[in-house]
């Protein structure tokens, strides 16, 4: 079974993943809590290709990474690639994203993934990116999810992310799209 090393040092998104990957047979690893890698692209896709390719050589081993995160129209395209760093808390985040579309009546966004697998020389030898329009509600509903989930609604499902059934979630959400669109390249690799 090979190993791939997920370049994230977050556990809930190497289960998260996992779930994406199960049926190819891979043992899926984060990556060693020393090993840093600076998100220096100016757009997702560089950054999960910047992750990817930095853990791969580092390790000499097969590493896949993903970035994502929120883009508001209004805001352009903010948070973006600072989605995880707009404040300290997902509270904040929600709040300070609120605070800056009050009175903004166009309220269209949409999630962003974009997946990157190198192999052991750090090529990037696969990548995509899924999109998931939506909406940013002006009150969080819903309890699931974490991050933007309980304020981004998907009109096609009536639903915010956070009130939306896990299964749901990874049939719309922008990680699905992403591993939807990557699974046919990835069955079609051989891992060494």
């Amino acid at each position: 079974m090979p190993t791939v090393i997920v370049a994230t040092g977050n556990p809930g998104k190497l289960k998260e993943m996992q779930v994406y990957l199960d049926d190819l047979g891979w043992q899926l690893q984060l990556k060693p809590e020393d090993l840093d890698i600076d998100e220096t692209g100016a757009t997702f896709l560089e950054n999960a290709r910047l992750k990817a390719a930095g853990v791969a050589k580092a390790l000499g081993q097969w590493a896949i990474a993903d970035d994502s995160g929120l883009a508001v129209n209004a805001l352009g395209g903010a948070p973006g690639i600072y989605s995880a760093r707009y404040a300290d808390s997902d509270r904040a985040r929600i709040d300070r994203l609120l605070g800056e579309l009050a009175g903004c009546s166009d309220r269209s966004a949409q999630f962003v993934c974009a997946l990157a697998l190198a192999n052991p020389q750090g090529d990037i030898v696969v990548e995509t990116e899924g999109l998931c329009p939506g909406e940013i509600l002006p009150e969080p509903r819903g309890s699931g999810g974490f991050g933007y989930d309980p304020i981004f609604y998907v009109p096609d499902l009536g639903k915010s992310f956070a009130e939306m059934l896990p299964q749901q979630k990874e049939a719309v959400s922008h990680r699905g799209v992403a591993f939807g669109q990557l699974m046919p390249h990835l069955k079609a690799l051989t891992l060494g």
